[in-house]
């Protein structure tokens, strides 16, 4: 089993309240969480985080399927990539319209880390693998 990536191996220092950090796990933690090899799940977050500068749930819901796409080609992200670009729209939908764009708003809304769990489980494409992963460094901060 290869050495897990944690958030700051990705330059990602998290916080409570600092929502842009906790937003960029979540998309790192979503990257990952698919049958895809962690280094290149990496690259592709940081090309649409770092590079192309997508790094607010508005940032990305601004991006066209298209553009996702080759962003993820870029990375050799390629195994599922219009089905990843879309739920990563979709995931910045949700998070903007029932949560305010806040990863924080989502945790107060919740009334302990299973409430707040469950409602991870609620965007299209995020499972008990993406959880895990968002939850390993992120329970820190949040509970």
């Amino acid at each position: 089993m290869a050495h897990a990536i944690s958030a700051s191996d990705l330059g990602i220092e998290l916080k409570p309240d600092d929502d842009g950090a906790l937003f960029k796990w979540f998309i790192a933690s979503f990257l990952m969480g698919k049958r895809i090899q962690a280094p290149i799940a990496a690259q592709a977050y940081k090309v649409i985080v770092q590079e192309q500068g997508r790094d607010t749930p508005r940032k990305l819901q601004h991006c066209t399927p298209r553009e996702l796409v080759v962003m993820l080609g870029r990375a050799h992200y390629v195994r599922y990539d219009e089905t990843t670009a879309q739920r990563l729209l979709d995931l910045s939908a949700k998070l903007n319209a029932e949560y305010a764009g806040k990863v924080t708003h989502m945790r107060s809304v919740s009334e302990d880390r299973q409430a707040f769990e469950k409602r991870l489980a609620e965007f299209n494409g995020v499972g008990p693998k993406t959880i895990e992963i968002f939850m390993r460094d992120a329970a820190k901060v949040l509970f």
